[in-house]
């Protein structure tokens, strides 16, 4: 092998080994968060919509168009007008005044629409977040529940050691020791499937921002944690600023806005014009001018102005709706983190370590003789079922947790990691 090709191999094994190595790191949930923020279409495609909206806001903020007038009269007729003769050419500009702050109402409607979408867009943000966040946390119970699997495979293995051993000492039937083998091998199998339920999580969440579905990846979480209540008080006076309610605000605004162009057109515009014509007789330049006011808009303006302030009762009403419901949803929520964190709580503090102290105990009674492998392998099985309880608690309240940071657009406590300010 000659050296280049000797150099060549060696780089290309340095970043094999470097990929391996950053395909290895630990996803983190910020991490998470910006690939989204960065690559989802669902976001991307609030650009062009605020694009339209500065478009719409210069065409809004135009003055009345200014326009050239040319009039022939007493042409191609008979007698003095035949021909071009007595012909006379008029000459002018006409445009309108508008009046009642018409152009200011077109452009406060623009504005409103471009505060209801930037409501949208933190809105589906929340919701985006709330989303990778929640498969974030199915990755991490995954990995925990590999590990609670781990565990239970070791504890199996150890059992199937001493039943064995106590078989071959002629102390226990060889019954014992299939069983003990086929405990072993189911809790290989509840291995596999934790296994199975985390690549299958992974992919679901590298789905959001467009990446590989088949590639490797693990969260940098050794376990959910268990979140902090929040007290119900101090997230009920949040709800007023959350996205859901200030599209409420928003739409108000806006329906205000057309209410006010609504009555604006009660007011008449008022048309001119004004230019010079040539009298052929004569061959003299006069002035014209004129203007046009129309009568009877207040009364045709009055039905649109019923209209719009109708709409914009509606909305108010709509708003309190919302509320009701959004309380409801958050109070829901709050009572299910509550009631997850005080059963996840007393199973960590109370029921686990009693079950292992008991499995301690039956595995020493089991190898002075003292307890059969029946009850040796109940107690084990019983240990697993709590730890993988309390791990099924600890992740529905983090479930709540996040639903309720989805309402309020806060972080409190501890969702799966720390969350950075202002992600959900």
């Amino acid at each position: 092998m000659s050296t280049r090709v000797a150099t060549l191999v060696a780089l290309v094994a340095v970043a094999c080994a470097r990929a391996q190595a950053n395909a290895a790191e630990p996803l983190t949930l910020d991490e998470a968060f910006t690939r989204v923020e960065l690559h989802h279409p669902a976001l991307a495609a609030f650009r062009p919509a605020r694009a339209s909206l500065d478009a719409e806001t210069e065409r809004a903020a135009q003055p009345p168009v200014l326009a050239i007038e040319a009039g022939v009269e007493n042409a191609l007729g008979s007698g003095d007008a035949e021909a071009l003769d007595g012909a006379e050419l008029t000459l002018g500009l006409a445009s309108v005044i508008e009046r009642a702050g018409k152009r200011e109402a077109r452009i406060a409607i623009v504005e409103r629409r471009r505060d209801a979408l930037a409501t949208a867009q933190d809105a589906k943000r929340l919701d985006l977040l709330a989303e990778v966040a929640r498969r974030y946390l199915d990755i991490a119970a995954a990995q925990a529940e590999e590990q609670i699997a781990d565990s239970d495979v070791d504890q199996r293995e150890r059992a199937l050691v001493a039943a064995n051993r106590r078989a071959q000492a002629g102390a226990s039937p060889a019954s014992a020791a299939l069983a003990a083998q086929a405990n072993v091998a189911r809790a290989e199998l509840e291995r596999e499937r934790a296994r199975h339920a985390q690549a299958s999580a992974a992919a679901r969440l590298a789905v959001l921002w467009g990446g590989p579905v088949d590639a490797p990846m693990r969260v940098a979480t050794t376990a959910p944690a268990l979140p902090d209540v929040p007290a119900f008080a101090e997230l009920d006076v949040l709800l007023d600023a959350t996205p859901e309610l200030r599209r409420y605000a928003n739409e108000e605004r806006l329906r205000e806005a057309r209410v006010q162009l609504a009555r604006s057109e009660a007011t008449s515009d008022i048309e001119w014009r004004v230019g010079v014509r040539r009298l052929q007789a004569s061959a003299d330049w006069g002035l014209v001018g004129s203007v046009s006011i129309p009568f009877g808009t207040r009364a045709r303006a009055s039905a649109g102005i019923r209209s719009a302030e109708a709409e914009r009762d509606v909305v108010a009403l709509d708003r309190a709706a919302g509320m009701l419901d959004l309380r409801a949803t958050l109070l829901e929520a709050h009572a299910r983190l509550e009631a997850r964190v005080l059963e996840a709580t007393r199973l960590r503090d109370d029921v686990i370590p009693r079950f292992v102290s008991a499995e301690s105990a039956a595995e020493r009674a089991y190898r002075a003789g003292a307890l059969s492998q029946l009850e040796w392998a109940q107690l084990q099985a019983d240990t697993i079922a709590m730890r993988r309880l309390q791990l099924a608690a600890t992740v529905d309240a983090q479930r709540a947790l996040i639903e309720i940071q989805r309402l309020t657009g806060h972080a409190f406590g501890a969702a799966v990691m720390p969350a950075r300010s202002g992600h959900p």
